[in-house]
């Protein structure tokens, strides 16, 4: 039986980082499918990433960074700008 799809972000934190990894990745004009083959993973996991469906360790933060040709900070600069408190579950 296959398992279901999660469709529903798993935190506010997840869709952050989500939406900050599509935008590098379109600013250097990648597809999804040449993404995934610079960093070794899934077309299906980074569509999640990029969907704030999973979030990412910090092996797979720098695998991002190395293929984006950019700083881990870049992936997560975002979070300078918000409320840390709001993103954490309650």
């Amino acid at each position: 039986m296959p398992r279901a799809r999660i469709t529903k972000p798993v935190g506010p934190e997840a869709a952050l980082f989500g939406e900050r990894l599509r935008v590098l990745r379109q600013k250097r004009e990648l597809t999804l499918r040449a993404l995934a083959e610079a960093t070794g993973m899934s077309l299906a996991y980074l569509s999640d990433l990029e969907r704030g469906l999973k979030v990412p360790s910090l092996t797979t933060l720098i695998r991002l960074a190395f293929a984006l040709r950019c700083k881990v900070s870049a992936l997560v600069t975002i979070f300078d700008k918000e409320d840390l408190a709001k993103l954490l579950p309650k």
